[in-house]
């Protein structure tokens, strides 16, 4: 993990919510001119994690892609050159969808937009000229993350719909991992192109709601039905378990248990 002693800078469309250490960078990334503030030093590492204002294929396409691309245009303006790009992606770039075990080397044949607009984001990070490392988080929850804990408090449920995977990971294992992966490059550790940042419990959909429902006491309302989850897949997180990371939250059960 990263030390105490780093200077970070956060570059964000709303800036508020950023913690104090972190010195902020008022700026979105689809305008293409470069930010004022930009800092002038050099840049070690670049962590691109993005979330689009809506879910549209033109969004994410615009956010992902050309404001990815903007980035690296002001590095270039600046002279910087990162030690290493780390790009924040999704499983979403599995088209699996029929319970099998995914892992780094599985094929990325997405069949949805999202995951097609993803996996050309991918390549523009991998193909920007700086060493690059691609973390593929899945649903992430924890802290403000709490939809789909509200949802089931509501009356939600899967409809008996069961060999619906799905894989989460809590918001702070997902931060320690990118943190550990920039510590470990730090000390000079050959990084894969790819990391898979999920907890160690696949699990179908349908299962984490009765689980859940048992949990806060609730019922299942008729006509509540949650939308099916997107595919059906199994991640193995074992090529970032074997750099020495572990999620704290192991499974779903001890991330909920906390929120709860």
């Amino acid at each position: 993990m990263i030390g105490n002693n780093w200077q970070t800078f956060g570059v964000r469309r709303h800036i508020d919510s950023l913690p104090s250490w972190i010195k902020p960078i008022q700026a979105d990334v689809t305008v293409a001119d470069c930010p004022e503030t930009w800092p002038e030093q050099k840049l070690d590492y670049l962590v691109i994690a993005l979330a689009p204002n809506e879910r549209s294929e033109a969004a994410y396409r615009n956010l992902y892609v050309d404001g990815q691309r903007n980035l690296y245009q002001w590095l270039a303006q600046h002279q910087q050159q990162p030690k290493r790009i780390f790009f924040v992606s999704s499983t979403a770039v599995y088209g699996q969808s029929a319970g099998e075990w995914v892992d780094e080397l599985s094929m990325t044949e997405p069949e949805r937009w999202s995951g097609k607009v993803m996996c050309e984001a991918e390549q523009v990070a991998l193909n920007s000229g700086f060493p690059s490392t691609i973390v593929r988080l899945a649903g992430i929850y924890g802290g403000k993350r709490q939809a789909f804990l509200q949802r089931v408090k509501e009356g939600y449920h899967a409809d008996g719909c069961t060999n619906r995977f799905t894989n989460r990971i809590h918001e702070q294992d997902a931060a320690d991992l990118i943190s550990h992966l920039i510590g470990l490059d730090a000390q000079g550790v050959l990084l894969q192109s790819a990391y898979l940042g999920v907890d160690d419990l696949p699990v179908e959909q349908a299962q984490v709601v009765s689980w859940l429902q048992q949990q806060l006491g609730v019922h299942s309302v008729a006509e509540k039905v949650l939308q099916p989850a997107g595919g059906s897949k199994r991640c193995n997180n074992a090529r970032a378990k074997a750099t020495g990371w572990k999620p704290k939250y192991a499974d779903y059960q001890q991330g909920y248990l906390e929120l709860i």
